[in-house]
């Protein structure tokens, strides 16, 4: 729920605060799992040295954890030494994320609510590691996974679609994040309407008047005895194969390749 509070929340423009880091970034510090995963797509595992209590990476799982989303920890950020901290800004974690610049460590800040922005985050990483060419290969590889998916539906029915990432309370994607973006591309219709935020909450009864063909779980089990929304006992409830959609990165091909599957795609 911690994270799920900082997608809700995150906001802002890339930003650079405190000193220029290296011409050789070494140490990697990052402050989001998605931000983690664009190091290692990178190729450069070698280089993280600190990383959230979320993230489930099992080539982060010897590395030291510097707290969570919201609320990293200077102090721990600070005794790893990095070259460089990578971050998603959010209101909650801006006190932090601003400390650690006022004590002299590099920070970059990269907003992952769309995909223009993970696009640009993953080009504005790789070239912070001095690595664009591998930069370049990773947004081609979403942008042909995008193309191809919107290949396969064209022509077909849509699939009006929930896209469910909390239920107490209850939490959906919006038509305009990376996540409802997707689900445009896999052939689903968002019915939670229009809404400007990524991620929003939505009441029951609003749920209910969408009427949903399918209700996709993202990240989150369903709730044992029970509809997952009381009034929408047609709908079909499915889940995703992995945590992908969860973590707005290089991760997105596999993302979509799971909301495909959960529409019946």
């Amino acid at each position: 729920m911690i994270l799920l509070l900082g997608l809700l929340l995150a906001a802002g423009p890339r930003q650079h605060l405190g000193p220029t880091p290296p011409p050789e970034v070494r140490r990697v510090a990052t402050l989001a799992p998605a931000l983690s995963d664009v190091v290692l797509a990178l190729g450069a595992q070698d280089r993280l040295v600190g990383v959230t209590r979320f993230d489930d990476d099992p080539r982060t799982r010897a590395l030291p954890r510097i707290g969570g989303y919201n609320d990293p920890q200077p102090e721990a950020v600070l005794a790893l030494k990095p070259d460089l901290v990578l971050a998603e800004p959010a209101p909650a974690n801006r006190g932090p994320v601003e400390t650690l610049a006022r004590l002299g460590i590099p920070v970059e800040t990269f907003p992952l609510s769309t995909i223009a922005d993970i696009e640009d985050a993953i080009s504005g990483i790789a070239a912070l590691l001095g690595l664009p060419e591998r930069g370049r290969e990773l947004r081609q590889t979403l942008e042909r996974a995008r193309e191809d998916a919107r290949a396969r539906m064209k022509g077909r029915a849509r699939v009006r679609a929930l896209l469910v990432f909390g239920l107490d309370p209850l939490v959906v994607a919006g038509p305009n994040g990376f996540a409802g973006e997707l689900l445009e591309d896999a052939g689903g219709e968002n019915a939670a309407g229009v809404n400007a935020l990524p991620f929003f909450r939505l009441s029951a009864e609003a749920a209910v008047r969408a009427a949903p063909e399918v209700i996709v779980l993202c990240g989150i089990p369903a709730p044992p005895g029970r509809l997952p929304i009381p009034g929408l006992e047609k709908a079909r409830v499915a889940t995703l194969r992995s945590t992908a959609l969860l973590h707005p990165g290089p991760r997105l091909p596999e993302a979509l390749s799971d909301l495909s599957a959960a529409l019946g795609r």
